[in-house]
């Protein structure tokens, strides 16, 4: 049993804001994929977010196991939060000190803990929030900012925290560019253009905010979508973007996107070998290069691509899975792809789909993404539609359907409305017992 004065300790330490009590279910995977992002992201000081990237890093590096190196990350993001703030002490500590709070709790060390417990009650009643019901600004704006990375309800729950601080202190322009990054970033796999308010939103944002070269790339994004002609100012801000510090938040991909948008590959390979002619070392940059190669590779049939574009891709997609060996999943689904298109590549495409097939450690969204690949590889690679339609059939039938798994639903519904395939019998009455779970 826990004594009085430890479960006392316990309850101050649920009530904390921060961290440890923000991010309740993750997986060892998704922590993974986590601690790649925040290295891709970069630490340079010019960075805004650089504490809170400090103090979420050093969070995930104690789920991984390394309170070590958690201690030392939450003690940088202490460091960076003073230097960037110019001030000692202030609000923006809060969740920092909370974070320390429970790590020491967690290493058994009580009276740290209980030291950093009191520094934090001592900000509360120094910075109090406006009214009793709401968190206090700089805490709504860092949870906002962590729960963005965590799955896509989420990011509308951040958009609503980083609306909430912002009213409260509308000089942070910051916190007005991340709620369109979040907001923006939560439509990615939406069918439909992004309505009017969020359009202007993101138009106000990159007015108040100029510096913010991401949502530049996200506003042209969506211009461009809704068939505006945005062509020179997407080669300006290209070669804006290039002066800055490689960082996957420096609008690089949302501007990617938009070339593969207009039918512009060959412009958007010229642009990221052109960021590797610089930064030669950089692995987010060799991702965003394989990507695009992708893109071009898989758009045409294998013999309107010529090989060495093909080799260059096979090349750009085998250094991405070697810079990054945890989570490399998706890039060997992406390169079997590629392997398919090249004349020599199609018994090592088949091989790889069998070794990716046969791993034991997916979890459901990875079964969902590779059983929706393999049946499009199978369609349109081996032209073998029958056994494509028990692969997309696996894909749509795993329990908590996100993204590949709803594709999947959707590209039996076209067959079976098409009724060209032998299978409309079997793909109808899959469709029919099919449980409506939509939880993502």
């Amino acid at each position: 049993f826990l004594s009085s004065s430890s479960s006392q300790t316990l309850s101050k330490l649920e009530a904390l804001e921060c961290h440890f009590t923000w991010v309740k279910e993750t997986t060892r995977s998704h922590l993974l994929h986590k601690r790649v992002q925040l290295e891709d992201i970069g630490t340079d000081e010019g960075n805004f977010w650089l504490g809170s990237i400090y103090n979420l890093w050093g969070f995930v590096l104690y789920e991984l196991g390394s309170s070590k190196e958690a201690h030392q990350y939450f003690r940088k993001a202490t460091e960076t939060l003073q230097r960037l703030r110019k001030e000692g002490e202030g609000p923006w500590l809060m969740v920092n000190y909370g974070n320390l709070a429970w790590l020491h709790h967690h290493l058994g060390e009580e009276a740290e803990s209980q030291d950093y417990l009191s520094k934090v009650e001592a900000l509360k009643s120094k910075f109090s929030s406006p009214s009793q019901d709401e968190l206090h600004p700089e805490i709504y704006a860092e949870k906002a900012w962590t729960l963005m990375k965590f799955g896509k309800k989420n990011k509308l729950l951040a958009a609503d925290y980083f609306q909430r601080s912002f009213k409260m202190q509308p000089d942070m322009v910051q916190w007005q560019s991340s709620r369109v990054i979040a907001l923006a970033s939560a439509a990615k796999h939406w069918d439909t253009n992004l309505s009017d308010d969020l359009m202007q939103e993101i138009r106000t944002a990159r007015e108040q905010d100029p510096e913010n070269l991401y949502v530049a790339a996200v506003e042209l994004k969506e211009r461009g979508r809704k068939g505006e002609s945005v062509k020179d100012e997407a080669e300006t801000l290209g070669q804006k973007i290039l002066l800055q510090p490689v960082s996957s938040y420096s609008g690089l991909k949302p501007l990617l996107r938009l070339h593969r948008e207009l039918g512009l590959l060959d412009e958007a390979i010229v642009l990221t070998e052109e960021f590797l002619e610089r930064h030669p070392d950089e692995r987010y940059l060799k991702r965003c290069a394989a990507l695009c190669y992708k893109w071009k590779v898989l758009r045409f049939t294998a013999d309107r691509v010529d090989q060495s574009t093909i080799e260059r891709a096979i090349k750009l997609h085998e250094d991405v899975i070697d810079l990054y060996p945890d989570t490399s999943f998706v890039k060997k689904v992406d390169l079997a792809h590629v392997q398919a298109k090249s004349s020599h590549g199609r018994t090592i495409a088949y091989q790889m789909f069998q070794d990716l097939l046969a791993r034991r450690d997916l979890d459901s969204g990875d079964k969902q993404l590779l059983y929706y690949n393999y049946a499009r590889y199978l369609n349109f690679e081996r032209h073998d539609s029958n056994q494509a339609v028990q692969y997309y059939m696996k894909s749509a039938e795993i329990p908590n359907r996100i993204f590949y798994g709803k594709l999947s639903v959707k590209v039996l519904q076209k067959m079976y409305e098409k009724g060209r395939s032998r299978m409309c019998p079997e793909i109808r009455e899959f469709l029919e017992n099919l449980s409506d779970d939509d939880s993502e």
